[in-house]
């Protein structure tokens, strides 16, 4: 019988503890990466409505501007966005809220009462009550969100 040899060569040793601490870095960097490109489509969709306010602001025949302010998760950064709409009705039943800002470059459109129109003072664009284009360089009508009533709130959805 020959003796075992339960010695411990320092190659032995390098190899085993460099191998430990290489898969404990990859662990480190790759679980939280992984974890970050997955974690997104783990979530659930869920239907994000923002109340604007109350339904009697809202004056019939002419365009109201709400204004609210809501928090943005994106990964693990929370920002504040602060939203705006137009809201419409000719009825007091039917609510039309339209974004305020152009459809051509981004500039925020504001309401002319004596003219009845939106007015964008970056190129002249304008549009009628109903967001849509009159004049001027903008493509298409004021971008709209839908709208639902719940006890005298007025909500949007956010997209």
């Amino acid at each position: 019988m020959e003796p075992s040899n339960t010695e411990i060569t320092r190659r032995h040793f390098m190899s085993v503890a460099i191998a430990a601490i290489s898969s404990f870095i990859g662990a480190a960097v790759g679980l939280p990466g992984i974890a970050y490109i997955i974690g997104p489509a783990l979530k659930k969709e869920t239907e994000d409505w923002v109340s604007l306010g109350a339904i009697s602001k809202v004056e019939p025949g002419s365009p109201t501007l709400f204004k609210t302010t809501i928090e943005r998760q994106t990964g693990w950064i929370t920002d504040q966005e602060e939203v705006s709409a137009y809201v419409l009705t000719e009825d007091g039943q039917n609510y039309v809220a339209m974004s305020n800002i152009c459809t051509h470059l981004g500039c925020r459109v504001r309401w002319i009462a004596e003219q009845e129109r939106f007015f964008c003072p970056c190129h002249n664009g304008v549009f009628g009550k109903d967001g849509s284009v009159i004049s001027g360089p903008p493509p298409r009508p004021l971008d709209r969100f839908e709208t639902k009533v719940d006890n005298g709130v007025l909500f949007i959805r956010r997209g």
